[in-house]
């Protein structure tokens, strides 16, 4: 399929009539080059922000008003398409419950009680409490947690205040354990967007990854075109998920036993000699020592721990094998499930490696990104404390912050007490494992500060609330993107905020002045900056704000074509067996041990996205809700007759700590395993000042209360959890 048309690309969505219907309200009849070009209509390209993805956009506004949101043609990762969130992001921009005026708290935290104050008064508060904690305990003491390009600046101006501890859930709490098991087979990690090459693969394997329903917007437009021209999938899932209804083969594998299959399948592919032998012999290390450990691993004792019958695991292994190099089994994104993710995650790498996909069309590519020169600022000041998030090296192969590390200390005071928390763009509440814990942390500080667009629960909870401008009316820093073909992407405003909302790069700015650090903002505005770098790197800005997007120069993605087959592993080769690993007293190949089952008459909960929704940030937006307004628990029809349940019905749930969730509705279905619940995430809202969104739904998070830390790189595992459903009265 050489072309892919707006319908065809949301039609591979969970909502795909709906998600359809949306976007022709949107635009519709007004997508007509006659009425792009009607008088009154301005086009301003920038970049997207309901999702990390950042997809190029042009944003149209016509008679002053912000009118409506399409890919940028230009744009590499988004094509000239946008999903369905992107094309809601005016949602964002007119949101009734939006942040409005800086906040300060009046009453006890949680309370949800503020003043609204001056943007003098609020950033003069919150430089006053963070300079007495640098007096009394370093300004090392104050951490930071920010998801998306977005905080720089915020970061760049704690940096230069003294602090050292900045984490962001993206890792221990999403993506970490798969980038450290691919780091430790390869030497290198996936990164983000994700370097898979679906559209050009033969055979693509999903566990647990549910594009069309996780819309990644390249991933998916390239799911459509490999589904398109006839390639393989196969989906391991305990729920039939929008691509399983696309599989050739569709395993309804017994949730936390993904391990055990894979380990299954390299048996298979090992003892029946249909690896890559050459790619192998020419690139591995330690390959004999990892065969032999697979050797108790055969599909009869897969079955057992699985559910899935020893049949399909060598028919699935051989599909694979027979369509390599061009197979791939995707390293999913969202990978903190049980506790072992790391291991599962170098397990799926070590399939990849099997198949020879690593550097290979097909498999993954070697992405390249323009060099842009950093701006040139005075040196921060040197720490006298290291960070405290993985004190004494606990979780080793951890190389990035971890975010539930730094709550832990900030519980604990040790190793160094933290005493305050600036939290840009993530509700921490929702974000993390255990809200009780993530309180309790919040109670040891002296200074909470949160920037955001939308009065989440993390903000319920602030000392000082600051209202951000949503990215259509700010600009943010440069893109240099790490993908298939290198670009430098600009986000730019298209409308002014509605109210007193100001853009983060201000915020950041300001804050320094007050705090006696202006020396670190030598440029006057944003645009200066934004300049001054595009400048050095022999661009025009010119030519950005006009395009928004500039490419660079095309360099080789695959082995065959030049790129360089490097690993930066100890041995320079693909490690099937780690030396490090098992240095560090770890297993050097991974080694499966069964997940531990819950109460009796109890459902495993699982959770996922919808393709319409971000996190728990997009659910105030009316455009975005008008796809789907509250969420639903899937339940398996067999079971929902048991408990006298149907589609509809009202439920609570109830987690093994007696946690009680929101009411929710049922969704009985045969499309899930019956030993197992399922959520979208990012509902049950509980903060009041979200007017639209409290109260709509069951929140996953709330019932997270148990986790399981990962050995390797300190991910928490959150799986691990179960409920039972009571009707509603």
């Amino acid at each position: 399929m050489n072309a892919l048309s707006r319908r065809r690309f949301l039609k591979i969505s969970a909502a795909s009539v709906v998600a359809a219907g949306v976007a022709g309200r949107m635009a519709g009849a007004l997508n007509s080059a006659a009425t792009r070009e009607a008088k009154g209509v301005r086009q301003v390209p920038t970049f997207c922000d309901i999702c990390f993805w950042k997809c190029g956009a042009i944003a149209s506004v016509r008679d002053g008003q912000l009118w409506k949101i399409e890919g940028n043609p230009a744009d590499p990762l988004c094509r000239g398409r946008l999903c369905p969130r992107g094309t809601g992001g005016i949602g964002a921009h007119t949101d009734p419950d939006r942040l409005r005026a800086p906040l300060i708290r009046t009453h006890e935290r949680g309370e949800e009680k503020w003043q609204e104050v001056t943007w003098d008064e609020a950033l003069e508060y919150i430089a006053g409490r963070m300079k007495r904690i640098a007096a009394e305990h370093g300004p090392e003491s104050m951490a930071a947690f920010a998801h998306g390009i977005g905080g720089t600046f915020l970061k760049h101006t704690l940096k230069a205040y003294g602090a050292v501890n900045f984490a962001a859930p993206s890792f221990a709490q999403c993506r970490g354990p798969r980038d450290v098991g691919f780091k430790l087979t390869f030497g290198d990690d996936v990164g983000s967007p994700e370097r898979t090459d679906i559209e050009n693969t033969d055979c693509l394997v999903l566990l647990g990854s549910h594009l069309g329903e996780n819309m990644h917007n390249t991933q998916v437009q390239e799911f459509a075109t490999a589904v398109g021209r006839g390639a393989s999938l196969i989906v391991v899932d305990p729920r039939f998920s929008v691509a399983a209804s696309k599989a050739k083969f569709y395993l309804p594998i017994k949730p936390g036993t993904d391990l055990a299959l894979l380990l299954a399948w390299m048996h298979v592919i090992v003892t029946e000699k249909l690896y890559d032998a050459d790619y192998v012999a020419k690139y591995g290390f330690g390959f004999e020592q990892f065969a032999a450990s697979l050797a108790g691993y055969t599909p009869e004792w897969a079955f057992v721990e699985t559910g899935i019958e020893p049949d399909t695991i060598r028919a699935t292994a051989r599909e694979m094998a027979r369509h390599r190099p061009a197979t791939l089994v995707h390293p999913g994104r969202h990978v903190n499930w049980n506790g072992d993710d790391a291991q599962r995650s170098r397990a799926i790498a070590l399939l990849n490696a099997l198949l020879g996909s690593w550097g290979r069309k097909g498999g993954f590519y070697q992405p390249s990104s323009m060099d842009i020169p950093a701006y040139p600022y005075p040196r921060y000041p040197k720490a006298a404390r290291p960070t405290l998030d993985n004190p004494g090296r606990k979780y080793p192969f951890a190389h990035e912050a971890i975010s539930t590390g730094i709550r832990e200390a900030t519980i604990s005071g040790k190793p160094y007490p933290i005493k305050g928390w600036l939290v840009y763009a993530t509700n921490l509440l929702n974000a993390l494992p255990n809200q009780e814990e993530t309180i309790r942390a919040i109670k040891q500080l002296d200074l909470l500060v949160v920037v955001d667009v939308i009065p989440s629960e993390i903000a319920g909870w602030a000392d000082v609330v600051l209202p951000e401008s949503v990215y259509l009316e700010r600009f943010d820093d440069l893109n240099p993107e790490y993908f298939k073909q290198p670009f430098l992407a600009l986000r730019q405003p298209v409308v002014e905020s509605p109210h007193d909302q100001k853009p983060n790069w201000w915020i950041a700015k300001k804050l320094a002045e007050k705090l006696g650090l202006g020396a670190f903002y030598p440029w006057k505005d944003i645009e200066e900056y934004l300049e001054h770098r595009v400048t050095a790197a022999g661009l025009s800005y010119a030519e950005l704000k006009q395009k928004g997007i500039i490419r660079g120069q095309p360099q080789p993605l695959y082995f065959e074509d030049g790129a360089p087959a490097e690993f930066d592993t100890p041995s320079k080769k693909i490690e099937f067996y780690s030396l490090q690993l098992e240095k560090a007293g770890f297993d050097p190949v991974p080694r499966y041990t069964p997940p531990a089952a819950g109460p009796a008459g109890s459902f495993r909960l699982l959770f996922g996205r919808a393709p319409m929704h971000s996190f728990s940030r997009t659910q105030s937006n009316r455009l975005l809700t008008d796809l789907m307004d509250e969420n639903a628990v899937w339940l398996n029809h067999t079971a929902a007759t048991r408990l006298g349940l149907k589609s509809g019905d009202y439920v609570r749930l109830r987690n093994q700590d007696g946690v009680v969730s929101n009411r929710v509705k049922v969704k009985a279905t045969e499309r899930i395993r019956p030993d197992c619940v399922y959520l979208v995430h990012g509902f049950g809202h509980t903060a009041r000042s979200l007017r639209h969104a409290y109260g709509k739904g069951a929140s996953d998070a709330q019932l997270v209360t148990r986790y399981r830390t990962d050995p390797l790189m300190g991910g928490t595992g959150m799986n691990v959890n179960f409920v039972t459903l009571e009707p509603e009265a």
